[in-house]
């Protein structure tokens, strides 16, 4: 297992590098001046070009990037050009709210997802299967953007059921604590009121977050259970009446979910570059506002750092992933 662990992130090493290249190639591309964005719109020449000298824009692109490389290896990914603050910093305040966010839509997408294939696949081509392929299609199809703003207008101002937008209601503070998630601060110090509250704000951003996943991932289950169903171990279960629903739910199920499993891992990848649009529109003090920020301010630093920490997660969950399908069928494990 430790050689199938390690092939995987030798493998991931220089898709990692090509992602730094290509995004700091399209950076540099883009017409948007950043010495003259920080410098302001009443700023004179002189003082962009002293901004372009002290931030190293007037060097070549070979030896900016040479720059930025060494620093990435020592983990040091430079101040931010809008707010002077260390980016890493940053990142390290904003990135537990993201992954909280992402891995509650993962959870609404993975808990409901899998138990609606199953059921559409045990009832094919009946009103079931027919109605979760109508609102699966509408799932992936929905601008997240969209749905977002409905939500928004209904369970918030028209019912008042929800909060509106942020992570927490006006007057409570986070508890603080050593893993930076509100949630599970809030639960290692007995703030039930906070976590209640944190929970109201997520419900919104999650489940907008979670429809095109969740459609994907009912898709994938249903078309393995249906599958599986088909394959001789299944048919002599039903010739000598094994239970139906302990069959499927706990023999098909396991034998189905592969292709799932390979679905959520990268549903992850696109959950967290989904988190900018939905942390944009619920003002969700995560990665996704602080890149917005980052773009609209040129701000360089912070795009490619957040790029590669997206990479970085990206591939952390592919060989998650691959362990996981390695533990369900050892063929994989052996390369067959």
């Amino acid at each position: 297992m430790a050689g199938f662990i390690a092939r995987r992130v030798l493998l991931v090493l220089p898709s990692l590098l090509g992602l730094l290249v290509v995004t700091f190639l399209l950076i540099r591309t883009v017409p948007a001046d950043p010495a003259v964005a920080l410098a302001g719109d009443n700023a004179t020449p002189e003082q962009i070009e002293a901004i372009r000298r002290q931030y190293g824009l007037d060097q070549p692109l070979l030896v900016q990037f040479g720059r930025y490389l060494a620093g990435v290896a020592r983990l040091d990914f430079g101040a931010s050009q809008f707010s002077g603050r260390p980016v890493a910093a940053d990142i390290a305040q904003r990135l537990p709210a993201t992954l909280e966010l992402t891995f509650a839509a993962l959870l609404i997408g993975a808990g409901l997802g899998i138990p609606l294939g199953v059921v559409a696949a045990m009832n094919h081509n009946r009103w079931p299967d027919f109605l979760l392929r109508i609102l699966s299609v509408g799932g992936i199809a929905i601008a997240a953007f969209w749905l977002a703003i409905m939500l928004q207008l209904l369970f918030a101002m028209q019912l008042g059921w929800l909060p509106l937008r942020g992570q927490l209601s006006v007057g409570l503070a986070p508890p603080g604590g050593p893993t930076g998630f509100l949630l599970l601060d809030s639960l290692l110090h007995g703030r039930l009121d906070i976590l209640g509250d944190a929970l109201r704000h997520l419900v919104l951003p999650a489940v907008t977050l979670s429809v095109g996943g969740l459609a994907t991932i009912a898709r994938f289950t249903r078309a393995g259970v249906l599958d599986t169903l088909q394959k001789d171990f299944v048919l002599y279960e039903r010739a000598v009446g094994f239970p139906r629903r302990r069959m499927v739910w706990i023999y098909v199920l396991r034998n189905s979910v592969v292709a799932t499993v390979s679905q959520i891992g990268l549903l992850f990848g696109s959950l967290i570059a989904g988190a900018v649009v939905v942390e944009a529109i619920y003002d969700w003090p995560g990665i996704g506002s602080y890149t917005v920020q980052a773009i609209l301010t040129a701000d360089a630093k912070v795009m490619l750092a957040v790029t590669l920490l997206v990479g970085v997660i990206y591939a952390a969950v592919n060989i998650l992933t691959d362990l996981a399908l390695a533990l369900i069928d050892p063929r994989i494990r052996e390369g067959r």
